[in-house]
């Protein structure tokens, strides 16, 4: 049961992330506010992200919890804005993305 205890919290911060994500795609689509709907979204997406985060601090601490939101956040928005956006894709990008990751895993392995 404490186990479960546990990766629950991480699970919500998995959520937290994916609402990150999702608002920060939607800032993309909402063209500097001009599209209503993505603009609301962004809002909406942040706050549930935002909630997720503070919960999760009661569990993991926020040097942990706030860099792997943060560099789990930048690395997918990096992945998606290449592939869905169609932004350029460079090997410093990549190396940077790796080094992302890498830096997420040890976080959390030695958490």
């Amino acid at each position: 049961m404490d186990f479960l205890k546990t990766n629950i919290f991480w699970l919500i911060l998995a959520i937290g992330i994916v609402f990150e994500v999702l608002a920060e795609i939607n800032m993309k689509l909402a063209e500097g506010f001009t599209k209503l709907v993505p603009s609301i979204r962004i809002f909406v997406f942040y706050g549930i992200a935002l909630v997720c985060l503070v919960l999760v601090l009661k569990k993991i601490e926020i040097s942990v919890a706030y860099t792997i939101w943060a560099g789990t956040g930048t690395a997918l928005i990096a992945i998606i804005g290449m592939y869905w956006f169609h932004e350029s894709i460079t090997v410093t990008k990549i190396i940077s993305i790796v080094l992302i990751i890498i830096g997420i895993i040890g976080l959390k392995i030695f958490e």
